[in-house]
């Protein structure tokens, strides 16, 4: 079984959460079958394991509705995109599309480093659920990251196809790491350093972190992503008393450093298909404070801590629980625990099973 992996959504320089989802499930899954990468760029190959690979156009070109076209020339058993838009027009392979999440049908803004003409259709599609099935539908099977996503994909009827859930995972630090964040709780408990690692779109709700950390003297809140210039206006006015610092993007070294000395991590999200920062922070025995949102429990559990996204009062008095040095300690140790229920061997495994019995399927047709 050769099973052909789309690899073409994967970062030039650093990854964003698809980008890691795809480095992450390829990496494990060539241990249990044959792969074959999808690119389009060949300077993708350095985010990449070293694998066998084959270069198609780009998945924002006008060429994307006939890709399958090119893809057929790999007679690969499977195909598995970590994307729901792949084009399938022509296709003579199983393949298995990926819906990471429905955020963007009550959160239409699409992200600002889109083509113009991909930005418009990005609107357009998410105005109505039926295009959703249409693509959906033209698959065989569908994958998913998280139990939250497979329920809403479920709630909205969106496809007649089997749902499978292989989640989003993290490279944990060893266990020695967290063992020593937990050991070292005084100084922790006492940093007041909050990190916060995404995006600046509406829904990321970060104007709550913000009004939080103006409620706790003492504490900077890091804001590790880059962000333009007209989003730390904003941000700076909502308190300009905040002691917020803008990193402009970190290296995962410099992001790792800031956990391994941060009170917590917090997120405000008002909606998420995951939060891979969750994971890392806990793998690295540092608490996370959170938005009470359904995904976000799957991840967090009895480790996190939580608070209506948009009261920022409560999420002020959840960082305060944390001062106390055993309820720091007692969350760093709980915290590593729950990360490690998240790993990309056991994504893998999903996978490959499912490209298993599509293989199977396509045969007895």
């Amino acid at each position: 079984m050769t099973v052909a992996f789309d690899c073409r959504y994967t970062r030039i320089d650093r990854h964003d959460g698809i980008s890691r989802y795809t480095a992450g499930i390829v990496t494990e899954l060539a241990k249990l079958t044959d792969v074959t990468m999808i690119i389009s760029d060949e300077r993708q190959l350095a985010m990449l394991p070293d694998l066998p690979w084959v270069k198609v156009s780009g998945p924002t070109s006008v060429r994307e509705p006939l890709v399958a076209l090119q893809v057929n020339k790999l007679e690969p058993t499977a195909v598995i995109t970590p994307m729901q838009t792949m084009g399938t027009f022509g296709r003579r392979y199983p393949l298995a599309l990926t819906v990471h999440d429905l955020i963007y049908y009550s959160n239409p803004t699409p992200p600002r480093d889109l083509p113009a003409f991909v930005r418009l259709l990005w609107r357009l599609y998410h105005k109505a659920w039926w295009p959703q099935r249409m693509l959906l539908n033209g698959a065989d099977a569908v994958v998913t990251v998280s139990d939250t996503t497979r329920d809403l994909i479920a709630d909205h009827h969106l496809t007649k196809r089997p749902v499978v859930v292989a989640r989003n995972a993290a490279d944990l630090p060893d266990a020695g790491i967290a063992a020593a964040a937990a050991a070292d709780a005084p100084a922790r408990a006492a940093s007041r350093s909050l990190v916060y690692m995404g995006s600046f779109m509406p829904y990321k709700n970060v104007e709550t972190l913000v009004r939080a950390v103006g409620e706790l003297p003492g504490y900077t809140l890091h804001l590790l992503s880059r962000a333009s210039d007209a989003d730390k206006a904003r941000l700076r006015a909502i308190d300009p008393d905040a002691l917020i610092e803008f990193h402009d993007g970190v290296s995962d070294e410099e992001y790792h450093a800031l956990l391994h000395q941060a009170t917590a991590l917090v997120t405000a999200s008002l909606d998420e298909g995951f939060g891979i920062p969750l994971v890392e922070s806990m793998g690295y025995g540092t608490p996370v404070v959170v938005s009470d949102i359904a995904v976000f429990r799957e991840i967090g559990g009895e480790a996190a801590l939580y608070a209506p996204a948009k009261d920022a009062a409560a999420f002020a008095r959840a960082v305060k629980r944390l001062e106390d040095t055993d309820e720091w300690a007692a969350r760093s140790r709980v915290s590593r625990s729950q990360a490690e229920q998240f790993s990309w061997a056991a994504s893998a495994r999903v996978i490959a099973e499912l490209a298993s019995g599509l293989q199977d399927r396509s045969r007895r047709r």
